[in-house]
């Protein structure tokens, strides 16, 4: 029975702190458009052509054959 006097006001507290989180959360414009990053994925943009890299390059010349 003690112990109820010390969890019972740990968990109004903890209730307490959640729902602030909360309100703030919504305050704050978290919630304001769930689909949005769902459809991003979705429709993402192909990604752009990659670039050799310098190494790619000096290995691409050096196995070319010469003419001559």
């Amino acid at each position: 029975m003690a112990s109820l006097y010390l969890l019972i006001p740990i968990a109004l507290i903890f209730c307490i702190i959640a729902i602030r989180l909360l309100l703030w959360a919504i305050g704050n414009g978290q919630y304001d458009d769930l689909d949005k990053e769902a459809w991003r994925v979705l429709l993402d943009e192909e990604p752009a052509t990659k670039k050799p890299s310098s190494l790619e390059q000096s290995i691409n010349i050096k196995e070319k054959p010469q003419d001559g």
